[in-house]
Order: C-alpha cells, then structure tokens, then sequence
C-alpha cells in the first residue's frame, strides 16, 4: 500500500469520525467508573480473603 493510499483511507476515517455528544461522555464514564469499582472491589475481596485465611491458619497478618 502506497503512502497516498494511507493517507486518503485516513481522510475518510477522519470524515467519518465525530464527536460524541455530551450524552455519550456520561455514558462512557459511567462505565469506566463502574470498572474502576468492580476491579477495586475484587482486588479488595481477593485481599480480605487471604488475610482471613493466612490469619486462621496462623501465617500471619498484622
């Protein structure tokens, strides 16, 4: 592929494209704050678990 073949696939992608409208924006953030708090929340879990565990079976812990 030559290079004024890539340049003009990226001048219609670039027409293509838009911005997304406020709506979108909240949406967008709603999801990527809902994965920030699952991702915390079974890292949480995940670390509570261990703790509890390590510290039933006497392994240690704070």
């Amino acid at each position: 592929m030559r290079l004024s073949e890539i340049l003009e696939s990226w001048r219609r992608i670039i027409e293509l494209a838009r911005r997304p409208d406020p709506e979108e924006y909240r949406l967008f953030l709603r999801i990527i704050f809902l994965g920030f708090f699952l991702v915390g929340l079974i890292g949480f879990t995940i670390g509570m678990i261990s703790y509890l565990i390590l510290t039933y079976l006497g392994g240690g812990g704070a």
